[in-house]
């Protein structure tokens, strides 16, 4: 550079510009600085033909070289700076560009359609039909051209099933056109590493697909090929989850936290080295999700919560103890605790840990935990909440809008550190009942319904619950469980008047809950009003067992850390009370 462009050594000049990109784009990312090399270099080749190319943009300046430039010596150096601004668009998602270059390259315009199939696409059509010309031995390349071009095959071929025609394929649900792309990209030319990768998103699709089998074999191949790719170990997992497999999908987990704790050194790859790959080209926000790496506490996480709902109790505990230490040791630092990650806010998680230790019988352990999330959500929420059962988020955007929205999130998080707080007095309320401490279980209700009512809802009346806000909804069950336990202590305390009260008041939180309403049952008849208990009794008899169902399942699901509470709920003595009431309604129909 600097002196004038001439034909002889043009070819000696354009080749070390070729090496110097390759080095220049294996070290970074720097698309740039390469294109801007590229593009001196062609304006190089039109001063020494004697031509101009100045303010042309990059596409304009190929054309016109390659239209121009007949110079048989300069055909191979030209094809190797193609295939690097190939390479360069494709790593920008230019497609089009690439294919517009491909044309001129292979010296035909309709070429590209000549060749389409069901799987390839134009794009692949050309880079397949590009015959790149031979190389002379006295210039040696760091990488040939087309050892470069089978990786533009790849890399285009992955990079159109995952973000096909620029249309998002696999996020708009064509998998069946994504599969095609990625099947094409695994026969081609790349790494173990990526080819794995490819694997792992074969898997995802015919997991979307339906094809839970499918998915598994080819998760399965992405392991076989680089036992390293542990995204395919977190998507075997996943699929074992969703066939419901629990014994397979906790081995699995299993067998992921153990990987990542070891973090082992990257292995040698058999692959031969290049100084552009795959890797380098083909990176989306798709592929991205796909192959996410979970930290070993995201994993750690994962296994409590999956024990904890499968009702393997001694291990759920181990594993929240485990994540609970874990988050001792800084567990911001280890994991992005946003909506990518498996693991939820923390103080559910310690809600949940307290759960697991409840069911193991460790209550003092489990009254220890909730004690921490009552503690630090002290201060974070108003005395008074005045909110309207149904908020909903502004949908023009506007800063009206905008400040509307902020002020909803706020209220939201408040309702959600409340809800925490009241779960935590109420699952006090539980272990201490257990314990045999009535009267501080009694306390601990009392407290939660208090925290309760901070909240001060107004609207248009009594709404459908699928109405409601998520974190009211929560509140409510909150209040109505809080409403059970507090009854069934003060019917143990023999204090059965104010036990029907809660009853009736859960009944009027959650009209015809089930336990709310059989444990009313309960308190008339020991307040020896058999025949308002005989009544209710017959009313809860005559509804449909599907209605049951219905009602527990109405609404959206509840938080985990609210199941244990729930089974606690569940009136206990139906079979007894149920032969009671039936020998008086026998009696007294005697009687008449």
């Amino acid at each position: 550079m600097g002196l004038p462009a001439t034909l002889p050594t043009l070819p000696l000049e354009l080749t070390v510009l070729y090496n110097s990109l390759l080095f220049t784009m294996g070290a970074s990312d720097s698309a740039v600085e390469g294109q801007q090399q590229i593009c001196q270099g062609l304006l190089r080749v039109l001063e020494a033909c004697g031509a101009c190319g100045q303010d042309l943009s990059s596409e304009e300046l190929w054309q016109k070289v390659l239209q121009e430039v007949t110079v048989a010596e300069l055909q191979a150096p030209l094809h190797q700076l193609g295939a690097l601004q190939a390479a360069w668009w494709l790593s920008t998602g230019r497609l089009g560009s690439i294919i517009g270059l491909l044309r001129l390259l292979s010296n035909s315009e309709d070429l590209g359609k000549a060749h389409w199939s069901k799987v390839e696409n134009e794009l692949l059509s050309l880079l397949k039909a590009w015959r790149v010309p031979a190389e002379g031995d006295s210039l040696p390349l760091v990488q040939s051209t087309r050892d470069l071009k089978e990786i533009l095959c790849t890399s285009a071929a992955f990079l159109q099933g995952l973000c096909g025609g620029g249309l998002q394929e696999f996020e708009a649900g064509n998998f069946p056109a994504a599969r095609s792309f990625l099947q094409e990209a695994a026969g081609g030319f790349c790494s173990k590493k990526v080819l794995a990768q490819i694997y792992t998103c074969l898997g995802c699709c015919a997991q979307r697909m339906g094809k839970p089998q499918t998915a598994l074999q080819h998760l399965k191949q992405a392991l076989q090929v680089d036992f390293q790719c542990l995204p395919a170990l977190s998507h075997v997992a996943a699929v074992y989850h969703k066939l419901g497999e629990t014994d397979a999908e906790l081995q699995a987990l299993a067998l992921l936290y153990e990987a990542l704790e070891k973090t082992p050194p990257a292995a040698a790859s058999s692959s031969p080295y290049f100084l552009i790959r795959t890797e380098l080209l083909v990176h989306t926000p798709v592929l991205a999700s796909l192959l996410r790496h979970h930290h070993p506490s995201e994993v750690k996480y994962l296994l409590a919560q999956r024990c904890l709902q499968h009702g393997r109790v001694a291990d759920a505990v181990e594993h929240y103890l485990d994540f609970l230490a874990l988050l001792q040791e800084g567990l911001q630092q280890q994991v992005a605790l946003d909506g990518s990650s498996a693991v939820p806010r923390i103080p559910e998680v310690f809600l949940e840990a307290a759960s697991a230790l409840e069911q193991a019988e460790r209550y003092q352990d489990a009254i220890s935990v909730c004690e921490e999330v009552i503690s630090r959500t002290t201060g974070l929420i108003p005395r008074v909440l005045l909110l309207e059962e149904r908020l909903e988020q502004p949908e023009c955007p506007s800063p009206q809008a905008g400040l509307a929205g902020g002020l909803l999130a706020q209220k939201k998080e408040n309702l959600s550190c409340l809800a925490w707080r009241a779960a935590g007095y109420l699952h006090q309320g539980w272990m201490w009942g257990k314990l045999g401490e009535i009267k501080e279980a009694v306390t601990q209700f009392s407290r939660c319904l208090g925290e309760l009512l901070r909240v001060q809802l107004y609207g248009p009346g009594v709404e459908p619950t699928e109405n409601l806000l998520p974190e009211v909804e929560v509140l409510q069950k909150i209040r109505l469980l809080a409403l059970i336990g507090r009854g069934t202590q003060f019917l143990e305390l023999g204090r059965h008047k104010k036990a029907l009260l809660d009853f009736q008041h859960g009944l009027q939180v959650s009209p015809g809950d089930p336990a709310a309403a059989s444990y009313l049952v309960q308190a008339l008849w020991n307040l020896d009003r058999k025949p308002e208990a005989a009544a209710q009794w017959q009313k809860l008899s005559q509804r449909p067992s599907k209605e049951d169902g219905q009602q527990e399942g109405q609404g959206r699901p509840v938080p985990l850390y609210l199941v244990s509470c729930l089974k606690q709920a569940m009136f206990p003595h139906s079979g007894d009370l149920g032969r009671s009431i039936q020998n008086y309604l026998g009696s007294t129909t005697q009687d008449r």
